[in-house]
């Protein structure tokens, strides 16, 4: 077991962290209290159950593992935290802009939660395509439950690429997934467990992006949601995703959604930026 504090920003949005991690109403692998969370993340195949509990300026991270507690494991505690992008420069480069100049005066401070691996980031990126957020959440947790594995506390641990390669095609379709998200998670999985895929987070983002959409069933939606969740990248054109282009579509006051070109080149002005970008717009529509 480790202890952590981690130092917080002034300003920092304790309750959108807490927000984020309480997607799952269920609690199977997060669980929150008005003063923190608990996360069950499996790391070098050793279920770590990370603890967090916030104070005025620090988060207090206790780090639990069943056998030895994994080098790596504290290197996912940033991201969790909203850490890894600094929401000032872009807070500043839109101060005079007409549209996000107002939504950044009405929410100061938004961060970018981020999960705890890159590859939980990818899957849940391929569960979500296409589907509301509410199935999504419930696929997610059927994922787990049938990769994962229980810390000794009773949390449920985030699986790791080679937990959910072992699974048979028929542990995810007869529990609602359609057969192509499954195979294309399942095909993910297989080509990380094996080293064909590298998701190593030191590559150019070119390269990560390039290497990413070689996976069939991956197009550049979920490869830009898992550079924004998965490797903090402060840059990621969001410009196919529905609830940006219906962000936009209120932020202009127009009658229908610009379509993904149009969405692509109102985005590029905000470059290098455009994760914070993106953030704001989901959270113009609510709680993201």
């Amino acid at each position: 077991m480790t202890h952590h504090a981690v130092p917080l920003p002034p300003g920092y949005r304790v309750a959108d962290v807490l927000a984020f991690h309480a997607r799952d109403a269920e609690g199977v692998a997060e669980q929150v209290t008005p003063a923190g969370f608990r996360k069950g993340v499996l790391v070098d195949g050793v279920p770590v159950l990370f603890e967090v509990a916030f104070s005025a300026d620090a988060a207090h991270c206790t780090l639990a593992a069943d056998g030895a507690l994994p080098a790596a494991a504290a290197a996912a505690l940033p991201g969790m935290l909203a850490l890894h992008i600094d929401p000032a420069p872009f807070a500043a480069a839109v101060r005079a802009d007409p549209w996000f100049g107002p939504l950044v005066a009405r929410t100061p401070g938004l961060r970018i939660v981020q999960s705890a691996s890159v590859f939980e980031a990818l899957t849940w990126a391929i569960i979500g395509q296409q589907i509301n957020v509410a199935f999504a959440i419930a696929l997610r947790r059927t994922l787990i439950l049938q990769a994962g594995r229980q810390h000794s506390s009773g949390i449920w641990c985030y699986p790791e690429a080679a937990d959910v390669a072992a699974l048979a095609i028929d542990a995810l379709t007869a529990r609602k997934f359609s057969r192509a998200k499954a195979e294309t998670i399942l095909r993910l999985a297989r080509l990380v467990a094996t080293g064909e895929l590298s998701l190593e987070d030191d590559a150019p983002v070119a390269d990560i992006a390039t290497r990413l959409l070689a996976v069939k069933g991956i197009g550049p939606w979920t490869v830009n949601y898992a550079l924004l969740r998965g490797y903090g990248y402060a840059d990621c054109s969001l410009h196919g995703d529905v609830a940006v282009r219906s962000a936009l579509q209120r932020l202009l006051d127009e009658d229908v959604k610009p379509d993904i070109a149009r969405t692509e080149l109102l985005l590029a002005r905000y470059a290098p930026y455009r994760t914070m970008a993106a953030a704001y717009l989901w959270r113009s529509l609510g709680p993201y």
